[in-house]
């Protein structure tokens, strides 16, 4: 049965603070994008089809959904 680390290892430490990185900003659009579906959920909105549409936007183009809900509605509100 072959050793799982040993792979690791042939990366060297620049290989495997490359994998932590990718990791660690996958972790955060993950966190982020829940964000956002909490928020729109919670947000108060004209109408409740635009809370509806915009939870389907962040669902279904995931981050980029997220990132246009915080760009038009969570920052816009902000100015």
């Amino acid at each position: 049965m072959p050793n799982p680390i040993l792979p690791l290892l042939a990366l060297g430490i620049l290989g495997i603070i490359l994998i932590l990185l990718i990791i660690g900003v996958v972790i955060f659009f993950f966190i982020f994008w829940i964000l956002m579906i909490v928020d729109a959920a919670t947000r108060k909105f004209k109408s409740d089809t635009d809370k509806v549409v915009w939870i389907l936007i962040i669902v279904f183009l995931h981050i980029i959904g997220a990132l246009i809900y915080y760009f038009v509605i969570k920052r816009g509100n902000k100015r």
